[in-house]
């Protein structure tokens, strides 16, 4: 039998909404399957948000409803109600008791986020870039010397820590399975560490507006076994070493081609001979045309470079001024601006390459 006394039937509706809409919040799949060692510990801080928010909801709607009801305006009572003096006890509880649980919740916070920052035994590093709009990756093979992908593939079980940058504007490195994102903000790097757990592709997103294309800013994570990843990036390495310059020093567009894949370029560009469908950008089936009709009677390969070097110099009518990043003269060797350049000139209407 409810008790007669108003207060006491609130507490009891409110305890039993409770028991009722707890087990249904936590029984509910909030995110997608654990890709990594963090996801789990990240999942229970979940839980336990949830666990102290659900019974705090509950009871704010409850004192809401059981006051808008009890104490309501009747149609034919207007006057103000009966005036009253602060509960002091009151008062310090329900700003206590809030206190000992926010610092509570923010103390096993840090307790998590410090185990998760820790750096790992035999951790292997991965170089991030966002822009727009594509990421690219970069591992350290021999020697020091990084090997540049615009794929990323982990060994799965091994520890990893991302350096985060960007070469444009600001962007936000996310795998949704691993349940971790940093931003990368201009002049600054970023990181954040995992462990990989689960063999598989996970998607990564740019959870950062950052322009026109950022709905094309995705990709995907490949975490395979440790043999595999080890034939893996002894390929790609060979494979960047092979196509870098032909023999003799002379950039060729075989190199091109790759440092138009490895920077993001089929993101924002139209390049039949490229496989790139952009449309951020001017099309490149067009370049040379472009040249002639803009150079202003300058070769054509001083243009692309210009372009590529100072973007904003020249801006092809029709196009945002601002959008192609600013970086491509100091993050490419000039030997890889003059193999892009010759790819761009024989794919571009130069050379054999599509026409419009």
């Amino acid at each position: 039998m409810l008790p007669k006394s108003p207060l006491a039937r609130m507490f009891i509706y409110g305890a039993i909404a409770v028991a009722i809409l707890l087990p249904i919040t936590l029984s509910i799949d909030w995110f997608p399957e654990q890709g990594s060692a963090s996801a789990h510990k990240i999942d229970t801080l979940y839980d336990v948000l949830l666990i102290a928010s659900v019974p705090i909801f509950v009871l704010v709607m409850t004192v809401a409803i059981y006051s808008v009801i009890r104490f309501r305006a009747r149609p034919d009572d207007m006057r103000d109600g009966p005036p009253i003096h602060g509960n002091a006890r009151l008062e310090v509880a329900w700003v206590t008791i809030p206190f000992l649980l926010v610092t509570g919740l923010a103390i096993y916070a840090w307790i998590t986020l410090n185990d998760i920052e820790t750096k790992k035994k035999g951790e292997m590093l991965v170089h991030v870039y966002g822009r727009q709009f594509e990421w690219s990756y970069a591992y350290q093979g021999p020697h020091r010397r990084l090997i540049q992908s615009n794929e990323l593939y982990l060994p799965v079980d091994k520890p990893v820590k991302f350096l985060i940058r960007t070469h444009d504007v600001i962007h936000s490195f996310w795998v949704p399975d691993f349940r971790l994102k940093s931003d990368a903000v201009p002049g600054i790097t970023t990181n954040w560490r995992t462990t990989p757990t689960r063999l598989g592709i996970h998607d990564v997103v740019c959870a950062e507006l950052c322009g026109p294309g950022h709905s094309l800013m995705r990709g995907t994570v490949h975490v395979v076994t440790d043999r595999t990843f080890t034939a893996w990036l002894a390929k790609l390495g060979g494979a960047a070493t092979s196509t870098a310059a032909a023999p003799g020093g002379a950039a060729t567009p075989a190199a091109g081609k790759q440092v138009f894949a490895a920077n993001g370029c089929a993101s924002c560009h139209t390049l039949a001979a490229a496989g790139a469908s952009g449309k951020v950008g001017p099309d490149l089936d067009r370049v040379v045309q472009d040249a002639a009709k803009y150079a202003k009677g300058r070769p054509a390969a001083d243009y692309i470079r210009q372009s590529i070097v100072s973007p904003n110099a020249f801006v092809v009518p029709g196009f945002p001024r601002g959008t192609m990043p600013q970086t491509f003269g100091q993050q490419l060797s000039p030997q890889q601006i003059d193999a892009l350049v010759k790819f761009l000139i024989a794919s571009g209407g130069g050379g054999g390459g599509k026409k419009k």
